[in-house]
Parts: C-alpha cells; structure tokens; sequence
C-alpha cells in the first residue's frame, strides 16, 4: 500500500527534512510540498492526497482555518497537525475541524512513520505531551461521568477511539448502525462534549484504544 502525502510548512528546511525522512520509506510517496496555506489547499484539491502534514503557523492564513475547509471540500483527507504549538486552543479547535492526528515536531522519526501509518488505516493519533495535557484539562465531573457509562457505550467509545466508523462498530457489536449512533449521541451528552473525535482522542488519551476486545474497561 502506497500513502500518497503533501507536507505543508512555512520553512523550507522543515519540507527538506520531512521530504528525506519520508523517501526512507517506500511505503510513503511525497506528492506535493507548500510553505503557505493557500499552497497546501490548492495543492490537496489538486493532488487529493491520503495525507496532509499541516504546521499551524503558517505565514498567509490561520492553519486552523485552512484545516476546516479542507476538511469540508476534501473529507476522505487525513490531516495530521505537525507543529511546535502545543497550546490547549489551538489542539481543541484542530480537533474539532477534523483533524485526525496531533503531533510536535520534536516528534522521532520513526514515530512519526508509525503515525503517519496508523492514520492513513483510520486511527487517531496524538503526541503524548498532547494527550497529558487533554487528560489535565479533564475536570473531575467529566471522570465521574466517564465511570457512569454503561459498559456498552464504554466499548463503544474505545473503537472509537481505535479510529473505527459507525459501520465497523456495529458489524463488531453486531448492532445495527442506528443502534451505535444512538449510543454515540449519549456518550457525547454524558461526556458533555460536541462530536465524536473529540470523544475518541479524550478516550485515547486514557488509554481505552489499547485495550483489546475481551479487556476490562473499567477506569478505577
């Protein structure tokens, strides 16, 4: 399997160094390149990658805003945020404009191969200084909340967070698709949150997505 990917960044000694960690991997084909905003989303209508790496700062445009239009014109397009900004607005807001990865650039290469890779199959994945930091802004009464969920709807919040679409979790639970809506638009009114990849990367960062299928969900 080929992932065909574009890499947006304001400095051009970043796209170097992405370009050549990145052509170590045959499973990974560079497709395009951009230092400004408006680059990248010219460059994503025309190419229609399977993976954008976007930095936030970016010299023309908020990338956050450019994350939101891609993601409406283009919506099979996996973003990954790549940056030096770990600002708890700027992580809730990508979020919430769809993006499917967060990661700092400190990030290793490996690591980032591995990301990319997850992403591209349907995950969701973000940096561990990301995920502590969504874990610290958790108040007590979204824990208590947590512990309230049935053990259904705590399956389903972990595939979820695994990435997984509404048809593969009701295949899996072998529930209809009607079933497993119903059972997200509750997790998200317990949980007190607004869509579910905010749901699934608040699940992530305790963990749940490592869980197997015969695992414990159990949080205490």
């Amino acid at each position: 399997m080929t992932i065909e990917l574009i890499i947006a960044d304001s400095h051009n000694i970043i796209l170097y160094g992405l370009k050549a960690c990145l052509a170590l991997d045959p499973e990974f084909k560079l497709i395009g390149k951009a230092t400004t905003c408006q680059g990248a989303l010219e460059l994503a209508r025309l190419q229609q990658p399977d993976i954008l790496l976007l930095d936030l700062l970016m010299p023309d445009l908020d990338g956050l805003e450019i994350l939101a239009t891609l993601k409406s014109e283009l919506p099979q397009l996996k973003i990954i945020v790549l940056t030096s900004s770990l600002d708890d607005l700027a992580v809730a807001r990508a979020l919430r404009s769809g993006a499917r990865g967060y990661l700092l650039k400190n990030i290793d290469v490996p690591e980032l191969c591995r990301a990319i890779k997850a992403v591209a199959s349907g995950q969701i994945i973000i940096s561990p200084e990301v995920a502590q930091l969504m874990a610290s802004r958790v108040s007590i009464t979204n824990s208590l909340t947590i512990e309230n969920l049935t053990e259904r709807e705590r399956l389903v919040l972990r595939l979820l967070a695994q990435g997984k679409a509404n048809k593969e979790i009701a295949h899996q639970l072998k529930l209809s698709e009607g079933t497993i809506k119903t059972h997200i638009s509750v997790i998200l009114a317990k949980l007190g949150m607004q869509s579910r990849t905010q749901a699934a990367l608040f699940a992530s960062s305790l963990g749940l997505h490592k869980l197997g299928t015969n695992n414990s969900l159990s949080l205490t």
